[in-house]
């Protein structure tokens, strides 16, 4: 399979803009972003808003009144129906590289649920970010130490490389509260997922690479990344995080059992 060339977002013009808006309005849509905000790959934007809210609902016993954060939050995917699940003493802080996301969601969410609000990380990347000023590896996020009862990253460290994932768990060890909860996604490469692979089974070949990591593309290393799950153990037991086990499988590898498409890990502070 040869390399996969990830082209930049498209920059919608007046045209393309008013035709988003008239099939929005046909299909009752209007409540949900343009489309050149929900690049998200072929999955439904609203249906995997929802399958993320029951998840953490059942795995992570999510409450209305919690204290929530997501990193990488995108134009709202899940931020929308936790407008519908939080209450007034729940809050949600959500953070993208993207501006024109952040941007939407103020406008189209802080304005109607004050008690959710959103912050740009200018984070360089060379398709979503490229003039960014920051980098992954060094980033704090905008919040502060202990505060948040919920955390979530979906979809972020399967394209980060472990300089950037090891800050980012630092970082969640920090703000996250003593008894709180954070959900992750990961590729995860372990025994079961090896013998699928030796099927044919893998929908994702993570053949470059070395060390803890595998990534799809050699010319867009962040387009997919996928880490043995010893590494991601010994990484999220360094900085002060403990699985809830078990961990959650998905069928990116070709079980057919898995939870989600991506492997979903819960960690706690370390006791």
């Amino acid at each position: 399979m040869a390399d996969i060339i990830l082209k930049p977002p498209p920059k919608p013009n007046y045209l393309t803009k008013a035709i988003d808006f008239c099939s929005r309005a046909v299909r009752g849509q209007l409540h949900l972003p343009p489309w050149w905000l929900r690049d998200v790959g072929g999955a439904d934007f609203e249906a995997v808003g929802q399958e993320f809210l029951e998840i953490f609902k059942q795995l992570a016993g999510l409450q209305p009144n919690e204290r929530v954060l997501d990193i990488g939050c995108g134009s709202g995917r899940i931020a929308l129906p936790l407008t519908g699940y939080l209450n007034s003493e729940g809050s949600y802080t959500g953070v993208d590289i993207v501006n024109g996301s952040i941007s939407w969601c103020r406008q189209h969410i802080t304005t109607h649920y004050p008690n959710f609000r959103f912050e740009h990380a200018d984070l360089y990347n060379r398709r979503y970010n490229p003039t960014g000023q920051f980098q992954d590896e060094a980033y704090t996020f905008p919040v502060e130490s202990g505060r948040f009862d919920f955390i979530f990253l979906t979809s972020v460290f399967t394209h980060m490389l472990p300089a950037g994932l090891e800050n980012y768990l630092s970082e969640i060890a920090r703000v996250l509260y003593p008894n709180g909860r954070a959900l992750v996604t990961f590729f995860l490469l372990n025994d079961e997922q090896q013998t699928l692979a030796g099927q044919g089974l893998n929908e994702i070949d993570f053949k470059f690479g070395s060390g803890p990591y595998r990534i799809r593309s050699e010319a867009v290393p962040e387009s997919a990344v996928a880490y043995e799950e010893l590494f991601v153990r010994q990484a999220l037991r360094q900085n002060g995080l403990d699985i809830v086990e078990p961990i959650h499988y998905g069928a990116w590898s070709g079980r057919v059992d898995g939870l989600s498409y991506q492997d979903i890990v819960l960690v706690r502070p370390a006791r």
